[in-house]
C-alpha cells in the first residue's frame, strides 16, 4: 500500500523546484567533479573522486526520495486565504495561549514544511494533532515529561 504524503501547494511546488534544480543545475556539477577527479589519475587512491562519487550517490537518493514524494503526494488546498476561518485544518495559523500565560502563534503544515524555529507544526505532531479541528475557545492538553501542557486556542486565521 502507497502512504500519501500530505502537502500544501506551497511546498509541493518547492518540492518541485528543488527536483528540477538537483535533476539539472547540481547533477552537472557533480559529473564536472566526477571528470575532474578521473583526470587525476589512479581511481583506487583518488580522495576527491572518491568525494565526488558519495556526492553523486547522496544526490541520486535525494532525488529519488523528492520523485517518490511528489508521485504520492496528495495536495491540500490550505485556507489562508481567508480573514477568518471557524476549524483548525491544513494551513491554518493558529494564536493559544499556553497554560493560562504566554500566547503562541502557530501555521500547522505537513510533516515535509515543519519547522519549528518559523512556527511551522506538522499536523502529525503532538500539539498539531490535537489542534485540528478544533475551535477558538477550546482547550487541548498535551502530555509532557515535565507533565500536562494546557493549550486555550485563542484566535484562528
Amino acid at each position: 500500500m502507497t502512504e500519501h504524503n500530505i502537502l500544501t501547494s506551497e511546498a509541493y511546488e518547492e518540492l518541485k523546484k528543488e527536483l528540477e534544480y538537483l535533476k539539472t543545475t547540481k547533477r552537472s556539477e557533480i559529473a564536472q567533479a566526477l571528470e575532474y577527479a578521473r583526470s587525476l589519475g589512479d581511481l583506487r587512491e583518488n580522495a576527491e573522486y572518491q568525494e565526488a562519487r558519495e556526492a553523486q550517490a547522496a544526490l541520486e537518493e535525494r532525488i529519488r526520495v523528492l520523485e517518490e514524494t511528489l508521485r504520492n503526494a496528495q495536495v491540500v488546498v490550505t485556507k489562508a486565504g481567508r480573514a477568518t476561518q471557524e476549524i483548525i485544518g491544513m494551513g491554518s495559523r493558529v494564536r493559544v495561549r499556553k497554560n493560562g500565560g504566554e500566547e503562541k502563534e502557530f501555521v500547522i503544515v505537513s510533516p515535509h514544511e515543519a519547522d519549528t524555529l518559523t512556527g511551522k507544526i506538522s499536523y502529525e505532531s503532538p500539539l498539531g494533532s490535537a489542534l485540528m479541528g478544533r475551535k477558538v475557545g477550546e482547550v487541548v492538553e498535551i502530555e509532557a515529561p515535565a507533565g500536562v501542557i494546557r493549550y486555550e486556542i485563542i484566535a484562528i486565521a
